[in-house]
């Protein structure tokens, strides 16, 4: 799992890095700007998924646990969420720059 996360990282870093020049030749590239966009989009909002189904079930089994920690738990939980939610926006952000 932590290959996919890294790999889907550094694809997004790179659909930012080589979407910033104009294209050399008129011909246009399945591989440019927008539809790579999509594709780290899609990436992101799937990473996003598993990480905050994954922090929602840990927390769950935190509270079950210790229901007297019930409160902080929660208030963790909902700012790694937050965070999580955040580098999803990054990259929709990136997508509508390209576009």
């Amino acid at each position: 799992m932590k290959k996919f996360i890294t790999t889907a990282f550094l694809f997004t870093l790179a659909v930012a890095a080589f979407a910033q020049g104009a294209p050399a030749a008129p011909t246009k590239s399945l591989f440019e700007g927008q539809f790579l966009a999509h594709i780290a989009l899609a990436i992101a909002a799937a990473g996003c998924g598993l990480a905050q189904g994954k922090a929602v079930a840990a927390a769950c089994e935190g509270i079950a646990r210790n229901p007297q920690a019930a409160g902080n738990i929660r208030t963790t939980m909902i700012i790694g969420l937050a965070l999580i939610e955040a580098l999803v926006i990054y990259v929709l952000v990136a997508a509508f720059a390209l576009h």
